[in-house]
């Protein structure tokens, strides 16, 4: 980072910042500005953290438009990923397509978008599979036109991606058993669904039928079963203590997930698993808390992604000012979950 300022590297904006103790401002580091003693310099790696050290940005080098630039390109970096994610793309060549050193690349990619350009492409990869097994293609050409050199591999991943292996995905869920039970509670028509995994599917929708008929486009040959009380008992119990938790007379229940995403969107996740009741985070604190504090835009579409509410706690989840954002299952819904566990948290515990 020294040899970088002290070249005005331009690869290396976006990276990370500097401060200079002396002036109490913070640059990106090509900027043009006098250079400073190498022992009141200060490394940051982000705005927002040299920003709370009691920095100030820069007015000649702008280091919030440098890092937006460098976000931009590696948004298209990740656009090229998708559209050749079948071809070997070597990190050496995705520098060269980017104009960065393979170190940098590595950095700023990783910083925008949560991962690494490999586990991206892998991600690029799995997508692409799983549209050509949703289309009838045969398992083996469907690896093979994905870019995959091994069926090891796909399998390999396919517990943490898919929920299944690719067979059983490309058969709509076929061998799969899915409990689900539809309840009536006070934000509107609930359907849960379980696999033996836990629960895979918790909605809010206009009515049962939207809900099945949902739940049938995610797992379309899966053998779908009503829940009843003689015959799942688990899953009915577990739907009667999230009404508890919706109607704000009991904790979020603590009940076995089947969550089936991409690696970041899993971190993410698990993350909103962590936020005790009655606290909210920003989408910027969400972005820092796994690690990845460029990738907001990323952690934000994940949280939107998130077919588990209130399990997966998304609704936990704010924008920096402070207001509501967004929610899947609608605003309205989403203030009401808020305040209620707020002044469930806020009660004396006996």
């Amino acid at each position: 980072m020294r040899r970088a300022v002290a070249e005005r590297d331009p690869a290396a904006d976006g990276a990370f910042v500097y401060a200079v103790r002396t002036t109490g401002v913070y640059c990106r580091p090509s900027c043009r500005s006098r250079p400073a003693k190498a022992q009141n310099l200060r490394f940051f790696a982000s705005p927002a953290a040299a920003e709370q050290a009691g920095f100030r940005p820069c007015k000649r080098c702008n280091p919030h438009k440098a890092l937006d630039r460098a976000g931009e390109a590696m948004q298209s970096l990740a656009r090229y990923i998708d559209q050749h994610a079948s071809d070997a793309l070597p990190l050496a060549h995705l520098a060269k397509q980017a104009h960065l050193s393979p170190a940098h690349l590595q950095r700023k990619f990783k910083a925008a978008l949560g991962v690494s350009p490999k586990a991206y492409q892998d991600a690029a990869r799995l997508k692409r599979l799983k549209q050509r097994l949703k289309a009838g293609q045969r398992v083996l050409d469907s690896i093979t036109d994905a870019g995959f050199q091994s069926t090891s591999r796909v399998y390999g991943e396919a517990a943490r991606s898919l929920g299944m292996t690719p067979a059983s995905y490309r058969a709509g869920g076929a061998g799969e058993n899915i409990a689900y039970a539809c309840r009536a509670t006070a934000f509107g028509p609930l359907m849960m669904a379980a696999t033996d995994r836990g629960v895979c599917f918790a909605q809010f929708g206009a009515s049962e039928v939207v809900l099945a008929a949902q739940l049938r486009a995610e797992f379309p040959r899966a053998t779908l079963t009503p829940s009843r009380m003689a015959d799942s008992k688990q899953l009915d119990a577990w739907i009667r203590a999230f009404e508890a938790h919706i109607a704000g007379t009991a904790p979020r229940p603590d009940l076995p997930l089947d969550l089936r995403g991409t690696a970041f969107q899993i971190r993410v996740w698990r993350f909103l698993l962590k936020i005790p009741c009655g606290d909210l985070v920003s989408y910027t604190e969400l972005a820092a808390g796994i690690g990845a504090p460029k990738a907001v835009r990323a952690a934000a579409s994940a949280c939107a992604a998130n077919r588990i509410a209130v399990l997966v706690p998304c609704h936990r989840v704010l924008r920096g000012d402070g207001s509501l954002g967004g929610y899947r299952w609608g605003l309205d819904r989403k203030r009401v979950l808020i305040d209620r566990e707020r002044a469930l948290s806020a009660e004396p515990s006996a």
